[in-house]
């Protein structure tokens, strides 16, 4: 196979990351994110399905369908037999530990204007303080005429601030500090006149009608709104061998695995997954262990092959899925979190991750199927075991395999500091990923 010359190769990966950064901007919240990858799959030729609509497939052709405003799959038909074929799929999430806005959230004290947040998924909380915050989300709202109407919101520019406690006012901070989620992490967004008050659902509704010109909004009914920071992800490091920026987990699998499915051939039934609710366990009507992915499946097999149930799970067998999830880098300042033999390294190539307990789905099978597809392609791999004494996360892996007993692999790209607000990988390892996945893809 001829190998492109460094500079090809150092040009595709500037490329991919320069998007990949686009792309986490402009997606701060699961709804920004499928919104994103939807207008690129639209550019590409991909065409929209509505769920309550019957569905006409044809081969060869692109297809994306949206659940909730925050879930997406795309699809690739194909043109091979899909009985004897069955599915290639990805698997990726849409959303990522955050603070939520509560639904009555107005706290005013000595003046100063706070919203009262939620705590979603496993934050690492301490990087959440003296960040330049904003808010974005999904805004329900009525009309003059009584028709109900959503839109997505970001206001972009920071709005508001968790101030930290002095260290003068709680000397042991550096060395016994702890964080308590319902009164420590309350931000900041306004100084109010005296007797003053905040009242965010009339903030939201102006900035409706003049940022937005959404001049029919009358009411805010509710909302879905999240603080993120908005310092932009960027390439650091001497020779910029290293991406940070917030999300990385898991919009940097979105963003790779899209482009993957971009980059694929059309000869093979194609799916790329990106569900929300991973980081609270993706029990709902939009996560993986909900119907989502199922139904989409059925509808595309009854469309292609009129498919019984029989040849439906007959598909399914032929099917296998990568479920891609950042994976933990062995932190040089704590070497010994990790097991020895299991410390992956950033820019190092993906990491199969693997776990006896079923916490990742991988199997032997899938993993030798891996390690093969990723040999022939120059593709470093690398793999993660936790160690025996601490505990273990998951993904979608272990869900999606015991829902639709699919053949799955756990893999993903090393990270630092995952969950917190601004999280860092290798920027190589996006490239590496990205030939994986369209290796895969095109097999």
């Amino acid at each position: 196979m001829a190998k492109k010359s460094d500079v090809a190769q150092r040009a595709d990966i500037a490329h991919l990351n320069s998007g990949l950064i686009d792309f986490i901007q402009a997606s701060p919240t699961p709804y920004h994110a499928v919104r994103s990858l939807a207008c690129e799959l639209e550019a590409a030729g991909f065409q929209y399905l509505d769920e309550s609509e019957p569905w006409k497939l044809e081969k060869k052709q692109g297809y994306f369908v949206i659940r909730a405003g925050s879930s997406i799959i795309a699809f690739k038909t194909g043109n091979d037999d899909l009985a004897a074929n069955g599915f290639r799929m990805v698997g990726a999430h849409t959303d990522s530990p955050c603070l939520k806005i509560k639904p009555q959230p107005e706290i005013n004290r000595y003046q100063y204007g706070q919203l009262g947040v939620e705590v979603y998924g496993g934050v690492l909380l301490n990087p959440w303080f003296d960040r330049d915050l904003s808010i974005a989300g999904r805004v329900d709202y009525r009309e003059r005429s009584g028709k109900l109407s959503h839109c997505l919101i970001n206001f972009e520019k920071a709005i508001a601030i968790i101030p930290s406690l002095a260290i003068h006012l709680d000397r042991e901070a550096n060395e016994n500090r702890s964080i308590n989620a319902q009164t420590d992490v309350i931000p900041v967004i306004t100084q109010l006149a005296k007797d003053g008050s905040i009242d965010l659902k009339q903030v939201l509704l102006e900035h409706l009608r003049s940022t937005m010109k959404l001049k029919a909004a009358e009411k805010v009914l509710a909302y879905d709104l999240r603080l993120y920071d908005v310092q932009p992800p960027a390439l650091i490091g001497m020779h910029e061998e290293f991406i940070a920026g917030a999300r990385l987990d898991n919009l940097l699998s979105c963003y790779v695995g899209m482009q993957s499915l971009l980059l694929g051939n059309d000869k093979h039934a194609s799916l790329l997954v990106c569900t929300d609710h991973e980081e609270v366990g993706s029990v709902s009507a939009i996560g993986a262990k909900g119907p989502f992915l199922e139904s989409v499946v059925e509808r595309i097999a009854e469309a292609l092959v009129s498919a019984s149930a029989e040849s439906k799970r007959h598909i399914l067998d032929k099917s296998i899925m990568f479920s891609v999830d950042n994976a933990h880098g062995i932190h040089p300042n704590f070497p010994g979190k990790h097991d020895d033999k299991h410390g992956p390294l950033l820019n190092s190539g993906p990491v199969i991750k693997i776990n006896a307990n079923q916490r990742y789905a991988t199997s032997s099978e899938t993993s030798a199927f891996f390690r093969q597809l990723c040999e022939v392609n120059d593709v470093p791999i690398q793999s993660f075991v936790v160690r025996n004494d601490m505990g273990c996360g998951s993904t979608i892996g272990p869900i999606v395999a015991g829902e639709l007993g699919l053949k799955t692999l756990d893999i993903g790209v090393p990270t630092f500091a995952m969950h917190s607000i601004r999280e860092m990988a290798g920027a190589k390892d996006t490239a590496y990923l990205a030939t994986a996945l369209t290796a895969f893809y095109n097999r």
